[in-house]
């Protein structure tokens, strides 16, 4: 229950020495890198002897290209791999979206009338006023005009439909 809040001059000062001994750290490890880069190279390349006569040189250079066309060679190699890889996952990413399948937004009710989906479909050149329910009315109309008495006896409509057939068949 004795604890204090630390000062804000001894938090300071407490940061400064973390950050210097993080940075003594930081320049040790340069200078490791950079011998092991030293080592390494001592190692795998050692100094060309540039005593011989010209002779000597040219087979040296020589050598010296055809590592490098080995190493340009293999390099190819890999960048076709890697190539070929990210292709792949491309492909596999495309592969994952359609079998997630994309997820359509629901639709909304729109309310248009006849004339306006005319408009649409036809464009804004061609103009067509068709009011569908007037005609639908007007349909109405005229089957309900029509008294059921009149169509009469239905032996009178077969025999109207047989001199019809007649008709025709002798022209």
């Amino acid at each position: 229950m004795s604890e204090k809040k630390m000062t804000s001059s001894r938090r300071h000062h407490l940061k400064s020495l973390v950050l210097s001994v993080a940075a003594t750290w930081l320049e040790k490890e340069k200078k490791e890198i950079a011998e092991a880069k030293e080592a390494y190279m001592a190692e795998k390349c050692p100094a060309p002897n540039l005593s011989g006569d010209q002779a000597a040189l040219m087979e040296t250079c020589k050598k010296l290209h055809a590592l490098i066309d080995a190493v340009d060679e293999e390099r190819y190699d890999l960048e076709a791999k890697l190539g070929k890889g990210d292709k792949e996952i491309e492909d596999l990413k495309i592969k994952v979206v359609d079998l997630a399948g994309v997820k359509k937004p629901a639709l909304k009710k729109v309310r248009m009338s006849a004339d306006a989906m005319l408009k649409a479909l036809l464009g804004s050149k061609h103009t067509v006023n068709m009011d569908l329910r007037a005609n639908l009315k007007q349909v109405k109309k005229e089957s309900k005009e029509e008294p059921t008495e009149a169509v009469g006896d239905w032996r009178k409509n077969i025999e109207d439909k047989a001199d019809r057939k007649k008709m025709f068949e002798s022209a």
